[in-house]
């Protein structure tokens, strides 16, 4: 089956030549990418609470995934990825989060990584994927300002958290500062370091997404070339052209496509916390009641209902997002700010709904939600911890969109 797909993706340029639409391809696969993701929900449910004690992703799941080709959605065709469209990307994770919310995770930020690197310059992009089209980069923005200059790069050292799938990458990418003479802080890249070169440093040890392995990064004098930076600002701002330009996802918006890589696994935890309070329903009672099944109750119909429309929600701003993301790169645009800053709000809007979602749905299924046997109770700690990231927060997120609504340009974070 994977191999069908590989080609399918490589025969993209034949295929419209031919005259079938692109879209009908882009269908296909991603139909097949779901479809895979879905096979994959009972293995990664039966190893979630393994992932949660070991504090890493187990390696069945890892390879799981990677045989069925997850890791390459966002890797360019031209080493044999499927470089699909936000939308896909969505619909690929969510469900894998509804097996295992760290595995999704884990997923969703490596891909985002390996987008990343479509915007390299091809001879790093070679470095990286052509040398292994399976290469995984773990990263982390945030920079560290112990660098200097020398001839033909930098030298960095420092420590980088938080590098979700760092116990399962080989490449790591750092945040970097750029100084001048001055030593005052003139531009911020990223910069691509093998991991053979860098040291993990085990400081993981939230109370959700335990199985992310969101260690810390440690580098020691490291030499890192010019050809394995890019600066972040150019990124964010639209003025860093992708080596082939006819490659529309790497023509997306940094920040909007950094934002879903977060939510998107937020998606499927909710939608497996209302299958399984839904599920039950007919088996619990409501204690302490006359009622012996809790779909039975009327206030417990109208918390499902409230969850999925409230789940339908969150979905529906996803997918907004996405398809205005993947139609502007389409058009050969560049996504306005005023855009942009609604994604973030977007997608900080995403993680409160499901969060206010997951509460309903706990309150539903009754104290057991948090037995160490029930998986709500691990649902519920990922999808608060995912939500807590700092790109995603609603009160931040809401700002930056209503400064724009209201005309005020002078924003708190170039983030956008």
């Amino acid at each position: 089956m994977a191999g069908d797909t590989a080609r399918a993706a490589a025969e993209w340029g034949g295929v419209r030549a031919a005259g079938q639409r692109a879209s009908d391809l882009e269908l296909a696969i991603r139909a097949e990418l779901v479809a895979r993701a879905n096979a994959l929900i009972p293995m990664l449910s039966a190893n979630a609470g393994a992932t949660d004690l070991e504090r890493r992703v187990v390696e069945q799941n890892i390879l799981a995934m990677t045989q069925a080709g997850l890791f390459r959605m966002m890797v360019p065709k031209r080493y044999g990825g499927y470089q699909v469209n936000l939308r896909t990307f969505l619909d690929v994770i969510s469900p894998i989060a509804e097996g295992c919310g760290a595995s999704a995770w884990v997923l969703s930020l490596i891909n985002n990584a390996a987008w990343i690197v479509g915007l390299l310059p091809e001879k790093t992009q070679d470095e990286i994927l052509g040398a292994d089209p399976n290469a995984r980069v773990a990263g982390v923005l945030a920079p560290s300002s112990d660098t200097r200059r020398v001839e033909g790069g930098v030298i960095a050292s420092g420590k980088w958290f938080w590098a979700s799938g760092s116990l399962h990458a080989t490449w790591g990418m750092l945040g970097i500062i750029a100084t001048g003479p001055d030593g005052k802080r003139t531009d911020q890249y990223l910069a691509f370091v093998p991991m053979s070169e860098l040291s993990i440093e085990y400081t993981w040890n939230a109370s959700g997404m335990k199985g992310t392995g969101s260690n810390c990064l440690v580098a020691e004098e490291i030499f890192i070339p010019d050809h394995r930076m890019i600066s972040l600002t150019d990124a964010v701002e639209g003025r860093l052209v992708p080596p082939f330009p006819n490659e529309v996802l790497y023509r997306s918006a940094f920040i909007p496509v950094m934002v879903l890589a977060l939510v998107a696994p937020q998606l499927g935890l909710v939608r497996a916390a209302l299958r399984h309070t839904s599920e039950l329903a007919g088996e619990r009672n409501i204690p302490y009641t006359t009622y012996e099944r809790q779909s039975d109750s009327p206030a417990f119909q109208l918390q499902i209902a409230e969850a999925a429309m409230m789940i339908d929600t969150a979905h529906l701003h996803a997918y907004r997002a996405a398809d205005d993301v993947d139609a502007t790169a389409a058009r050969g645009e560049y996504m306005g700010y005023g855009a942009r800053a609604r994604v973030r709000a977007e997608a900080g809007y995403i993680a409160k709904t499901v969060t206010e979602t997951l509460n309903t749905l706990i309150s539903a299924h009754g104290a057991g939600s948090f037995a160490d046997a029930n998986p709500m109770q691990r649902i519920w700690r990922d999808a608060n911890t995912a939500a807590r990231h700092a790109f995603v927060l609603p009160p931040v997120c809401e700002e930056l969109y209503g400064k724009v609504l209201l005309g005020v340009r002078r924003n708190i974070t170039p983030l956008i």
